[in-house]
This record gives C-alpha cells, sequence and structure tokens, in this order.
C-alpha cells in the first residue's frame, strides 16, 4: 500500500498550531460566558414576565413588573435600517472608486482616511450629529415629510404638508437623524470588507473585459460586482451588526419613548442599547435582571448577524465566480 505523504512539521509549526487553536477556543469561551452572564443575570425578569410577555410588551416599567422589549426593539430595528439604506450606497460607492478608479498613488491616502474614520469615537460622532447635523437636516426631513408622507414611516404627526409655521421640534431627535450618525459610523466598516473582496476580482478576467470591448463600468458590472456580491452582503450584515448596538451616538441623539414608533421622521425613538446606558444607574435589583434580559436579546440578536455575516465574506474569499 502506497504510504500517503505528511508534511513534516516542526517544534515551532506545532506550538504555532496550539496558539492558533488555543486563541479560538479562548474567544468563543470568552463569548459563551457573556451569553452565560446574562442569561443567568436575566433569568429573575425572564421568569417574572415570561419570554413572549417581555418580547411583545413596549412599555418599561420594571418595578411594578410591567416591561417588555417590544418598543426598544423595534427603534433598534428602524435606526439600524435606516443607517443601512444610507451607508451602503456610500460603502459601495467609495470602495469601488479606491479599487478601479482612483489614481493609485491617491487610493493609500483614500484607504488612510476610511480606516481612520472607523477610528473616531462613537461619542465624536454622537456629538457632531447633536449639535450640527440635527439642525442642518430638519429641512430635509420636512421635505420628505410633505412630499412622501403619504409613505406611513415617512408620515409626521401633526403637520400638514407644505404649512410654513410648522414646529421644527417635530423632526428632532428622530430616527432619521440617528440613522444617518450610525450610517457614518459603520460606512467605513462596510468600505474596507468591500474593498478587500473587490481587489481580488481576477486580473485576467478585467482584462477580458475590456479586450472584448467594455468600459470601465462595463468591467465593473460584468466582473467586480458578480465577484464581490459576497463581499457586498457581507460588509452590509457586518455594518449592521454595529448599527444594531450603538449606544453613546443614539443616546446623545434620541428622545427615548416606550411607544412603537414607526415614523422615522418625527422626535422620539429608542434603542435596547440607549435604555441600558439611560437606566443602568438608578435601576434596582429587579430593574438590573430587566436591562439584563433586554442585552440578552441584544446580544443574540446582534451574535446571529454577525456570525451570518462572517460566513458570508469566508465564502466570498474563497473564490467567487464571475461572467466576463
Amino acid at each position: 500500500m502506497p504510504r500517503r505523504p505528511s508534511p513534516a512539521r516542526g517544534l515551532g509549526d506545532r506550538i504555532f498550531r496550539v496558539q492558533l487553536t488555543a486563541s479560538g477556543v479562548i474567544v468563543l469561551a470568552i463569548m459563551a460566558a457573556v451569553g452565560l452572564f446574562l442569561l443567568l443575570r436575566a433569568g429573575q425578569a425572564l421568569r417574572t414576565r415570561g419570554i413572549w410577555d417581555f418580547l411583545t410588551t413596549a412599555q418599561w416599567q420594571p418595578d411594578v413588573h410591567r416591561f417588555g422589549i417590544a418598543a426598544v426593539l423595534t427603534g433598534t430595528l428602524l435606526i439600524a435600517a435606516v443607517a443601512v439604506t444610507i451607508s451602503v450606497p456610500l460603502a459601495l460607492g467609495t470602495a469601488l472608486f479606491i479599487s478601479d478608479i482612483a489614481p493609485r498613488p491617491l487610493r493609500r491616502t483614500l484607504v488612510s482616511m476610511v480606516d481612520l474614520m472607523a477610528a473616531v469615537p462613537s461619542v465624536v460622532y454622537g456629538l457632531w450629529g447633536l449639535f450640527f447635523l440635527q439642525q442642518h437636516v430638519i429641512g430635509v426631513s420636512r421635505w420628505l415629510s410633505d412630499w412622501f408622507g403619504w409613505i406611513p414611516f415617512l408620515h409626521v404627526d401633526g403637520t400638514q404638508p407644505g404649512e410654513p409655521l410648522a414646529s421644527q421640534s417635530v423632526y428632532t431627535a428622530s430616527t432619521f437623524v440617528a440613522g444617518i450618525v450610525v450610517a457614518l459610523m459603520v460606512a467605513p466598516i462596510q468600505c474596507s470588507v468591500m474593498r478587500e473582496v473587490f481587489a481580488q476580482a481576477p486580473a485576467g478576467e478585467r482584462e477580458g473585459a475590456y479586450a472584448l470591448g467594455a468600459t470601465r463600468w462595463g468591467m465593473i458590472r460584468a466582473v467586480v460586482l458578480p465577484y464581490g456580491m459576497g463581499g457586498i452582503i457581507g460588509g452590509t450584515m457586518l455594518g449592521l451588526g454595529r448599527a444594531l448596538g450603538e449606544t453613546i451616538a443614539v443616546y446623545l441623539i434620541i428622545s427615548p419613548v416606550f411607544t412603537i414608533q414607526p415614523h422615522i421622521l418625527q422626535t422620539g425613538s429608542n434603542s435596547v442599547s440607549s435604555l441600558i446606558a439611560l437606566h443602568y444607574g438608578d435601576a434596582s435589583t429587579f430593574g438590573m435582571s430587566a436591562l439584563m434580559a433586554a442585552g440578552l436579546a441584544l446580544f443574540l440578536l446582534t451574535l446571529a448577524v454577525n456570525f451570518t455575516a462572517s460566513s458570508i465574506v469566508a465564502r466570498s474569499r474563497s473564490g467567487a465566480q464571475s461572467e466576463a
């Protein structure tokens, strides 16, 4: 019987393999420990209220055992949806410009600038959104409400289209403003993933598209975008995971309400992370258990999103197919 050749592994290779395995196990153990800690601390609240009532109740009055995450979870999802809707086209256009259009000497500068945006603390984005962006986006919110208010989620209660004396306060501290700020925070992450995948598009297929008479946009549409589709989806979901858990920037901007608020242009919103930041300091023992239950729900949601995104990105890097 022929022997199957096996690569010789020296001591350094074995040590390196053990270190990698240990690192992976430690990361998974820490993640499991965080989940177990939240579950144990949330047990009292979940046993008292019940999982279904906890998920479907909008009020937050844990001291009288009337609490749930229906309102804050809805606000979290709406803020994340607004953020992803704005950030994906921005990140996609930037990634394509850097990988296929920008002159080579300019690419390093652009990559550094995008990476620098990702390193800016969230509190800086929050303060910028609160004191600068909000007052400049009111006109956009009013225009959207006047012309597209017939769409339910763009309607603003208490306003009439074209009313010149309408109060501007109904458009402040809204889901829309918070979503714009979060979009600028997650766009660098999405852009980095997309740019990395676009750069791996086969050079032969790019040159083949040009040889067949394709324009630059034609080459991007026929080669780069199909090849990088997994990266686009993965980057979008990684940004979504970050948007779901954003705390400080959202906490500074929104005006918390504990009703399901589907109107993204109207003042008043909420999120799970800002709820925890708002009530953590003055919560009772049972209230702390309720906050831990909210944190557990957010942990499971972001974990599912990030695992899905990681699997998509891994598949896209293993070799996508494109049609030139």
